[in-house]
């Protein structure tokens, strides 16, 4: 017999809890219904699709392919309901809730100075919460839905992952001016850097892993004399006069600026680092977190950003 054009929802919800469950028992318990009632309700289900939809699986059961279809049907329907009643509750004006923000350090003088700043100036009854993470573990966060945003470098290939936008950050040599790599007048391979002590991020950061590639597509190995977590500590090396670093940007303040020169690299794979707005693919954004995405997304594309 065909799947009648209506299911009835009570049934649907009983198969549900029956799958949470992994079992008529359970999910009668859950319920607060005798099982036996739990069982007529998905026997008529299944009359009524026309397919056997569970099937004994040790102590509980398992859905049949039929059944596995059927679930995935619902929870497609279920996220469609959830994003219509977002765009809904959008529409209104967004007045109070919390956001969980995560992002690179390199990114945070540009969140405190423009988009985060805005939002929070114009809504103050919403609270946010900004932690500093490795490319790993804003990945981590975003995907295990501990945060609804995340500002990264160059995110992993990730099915979890959803990249809102995406703005080009090349890997340069930042160094002291009058360092003798400023006299190259060319752009810089790694063997030229070779020579000279220098600074990179650990190598859990989306950074450091495109600057292993190079390495490895160039055939050397660059033994840095530094090592850190810290974007400003990259940029403290470099003014200091100590060395270079291997970074796509470094916030400094205008004084320190004048004191370093950003050298462009030859080696292709340092050219394709871009910097991205992601969140968990599938997540539906509360209303107040998709308002504050869509601002960063704008400020990074404005051509005066200081993200660029």
């Amino acid at each position: 017999m065909p799947m009648n054009a209506k299911l009835e929802p009570r049934r649907l919800h009983y198969f549900m809890e029956v799958l949470n469950s992994g079992s008529v028992r359970g999910a009668a318990g859950a319920l607060g219904m005798d099982a036996s009632a739990v069982s007529r309700a998905l026997g008529l289900l299944e009359r009524e699709y026309g397919a056997r939809l569970l099937e004994r699986r040790g102590r509980g059961v398992a859905p049949t392919d039929a059944g596995q279809l059927l679930a995935a049907y619902l929870h497609r329907q279920q996220g469609e309901r959830q994003a219509l009643l977002a765009q809904m509750d959008s529409i209104r004006k967004v007045e109070s809730g919390h956001i969980d923000l995560v992002t690179g350090e390199g990114y945070v003088d540009w969140l405190a100075k423009s988009s985060l700043c805005r939002f929070m100036q114009t809504h103050p009854k919403i609270t946010i919460s900004l932690d500093i993470g490795s490319t790993d573990e804003i990945v981590q966060q975003v995907v295990g839905e501990r945060a609804h945003i995340g500002v990264l470098f160059n995110p992993p290939r990730d099915d979890r992952l959803r990249s809102h936008h995406s703005q080009p950050h090349p890997i340069k040599a930042v160094v002291p001016r009058g360092h003798p790599l400023t006299q190259l007048g060319r752009p810089l391979k790694l063997a030229d850097l070779a020579p000279y002590p220098g600074a990179a991020m650990h190598p859990n950061y989306g950074l450091r892993q495109h600057v292993q590639a190079a390495e490895i597509s160039e055939g050397v190995r660059l033994d840095f004399a530094f090592t850190t977590a810290s974007f400003d500590a990259l940029a403290h090396f470099v003014t200091a006069g100590l060395g270079y670093a291997l970074a796509s940007r470094l916030a400094m303040t205008e004084a320190d600026a004048a004191k370093v020169v950003a050298l462009p690299m030859k080696n292709a794979l340092l050219h394709r680092g871009r910097t991205h707005v992601v969140s968990r693919q599938g997540r539906t954004l509360p209303p107040a977190a998709m308002q504050l995405l869509r601002m960063m997304v704008g400020e990074m594309r404005s051509p005066g950003s200081s993200v660029r």
